[in-house]
């Protein structure tokens, strides 16, 4: 099995092809093995880069305990710098089929080298049957939850995945981002972001990644931010997104989709050993 490690703001991943795997089928287990920093290689994170037979490629995106996810903003930026330095695509725009949707990619260039990606990702959505949330309201803009004594007022979106979006950075952020991941209103768990607003052009936030855990960086979470703050009125509608990793530009368009712009850093391409592949015992096609 071949694998090649990228990141996006120190949000990373295992990047890979049907012919890269070797015919290793990427069940739970064997994502969960791949991505234990210990005893694996380490990511946040699996990506499979396919065929499309409605796209340019398809995108399948696993996180570190073995759920599949719908998309992923900052995965989707370093799929685009594999593919493209790949010659898997050849346009500097193309589109990529995902779960939750069709995404449009731009790489931006210098010579060969593809060093930052802008994503068209679509119109954020606001009603709680498509997060999903558990709330009766047509709108899931202002949803007040009790967590371990400390009540929240949450801004709920989906930007093709679901978001919980705070405005504010409790210390122990950490401690409610696990409880809201699993609370009972997200019937398909949820991201969650605390937001400390620093103006209305640039925020500082927080993390907690579905499946996954505290992450340096999130770009769908930007996004969700970006959408929650303008529809809330408290950001204005392009602004600069301060994570542990670095900084994501989110613009929300005049035509109502999110562009999130960023890095994507390939780290490595490595092989996994034969004695790893049997010692884990990976199920094969």
């Amino acid at each position: 099995m071949r694998f090649v490690k990228m990141h996006g703001l120190g949000n990373d991943f295992l990047l890979c092809t049907p012919e890269m795997l070797g015919g290793i089928v990427l069940s739970p287990d064997v994502v969960r093995k791949l991505c234990d920093r210990h005893f694996g290689v380490g990511a946040d994170g699996v990506i499979e880069v396919l065929p499309s037979e409605v796209a340019d490629v398809r995108m399948r995106i696993f996180n570190a305990d073995g759920s599949e996810a719908e998309m992923c903003g900052n995965g989707i930026r370093c799929l685009a710098k594999f593919a493209f330095e790949r010659g898997m695509v050849t346009k500097e725009t193309f589109r990529v089929e995902t779960k939750a949707g069709i995404v449009v990619p731009r790489v931006i260039t210098e010579g060969d080298r593809v060093v930052r990606v802008v994503v068209d990702m679509g119109e954020p959505r606001f009603r709680p049957q498509e997060i999903p949330v558990g709330v009766p309201e047509e709108s899931a803009l202002h949803v007040a939850v009790t967590i371990d004594g400390r009540e929240f007022m949450l801004s709920a979106v989906s930007v093709g995945n679901p978001h919980a979006v705070i405005f504010e950075l409790p210390e122990n952020w950490e401690h409610f981002g696990s409880l809201i991941e699993h609370h009972p209103l997200f019937p398909q768990r949820t991201n969650v972001e605390f937001v400390e607003v620093l103006s209305p052009k640039e925020v500082k936030v927080k993390v907690w990644e579905r499946g996954v855990g505290a992450t340096l960086a999130c770009g769908t979470g930007a996004c969700a931010v970006v959408a929650a703050g303008v529809a809330r009125g408290v950001l204005e509608r392009r602004v600069l997104v301060h994570l542990p990793g670095g900084t994501l530009t989110v613009a929300w368009g005049e035509d109502g989709h999110l562009y999130l712009e960023g890095p994507a850093e390939e780290v490595f391409e490595a092989r996994l050993l034969k004695e790893a592949v049997d010692a884990w015992m990976l199920p094969s096609v």
